[in-house]
């Protein structure tokens, strides 16, 4: 099992596993079947409250993760991650973004998350 993390933009690879795109929004540009995705879990997306917040630079990516895991204690964030998980447990997965910097998003703190 492993669990990735990769921009949507770049060309799916056989080691993706089940794609999973984790961004709220469908990204900008990209046709549905260009992109390749598997599953769209938006419960499992940062509010839209805490990305205006993380994205106007008023905390650092510490204090983001901290809320974002907090988002993701409600009932239906948790299903979703189960759900992911599960994949998780059954082969490899990769997690979409569009962000530009995925190694500071949401994206790896559900990596994280279902890894541990």
């Amino acid at each position: 099992m492993s669990v990735r993390v990769r921009r949507v933009y770049d060309p799916a690879e056989p080691e993706d596993g089940v794609r999973v795109l984790v961004d709220r929004l469908w990204p900008r540009g990209l046709a549905k079947d260009a992109a390749r995705v598997d599953e769209w879990p938006k419960a499992l997306t940062p509010s839209a409250e805490l990305r205006r917040w993380y994205h106007a630079g008023e905390g650092g990516y510490e204090q983001f993760a901290e809320r974002y895991e907090a988002e993701l204690a409600t009932a239906e964030a948790a299903e979703a991650l189960d759900g992911v998980r599960a994949l998780a447990r059954e082969g490899d997965v990769t997690l979409l973004t569009a962000s530009k910097t995925p190694d500071e998003s949401h994206a790896t703190v559900l990596a994280r998350l279902l890894t541990t």
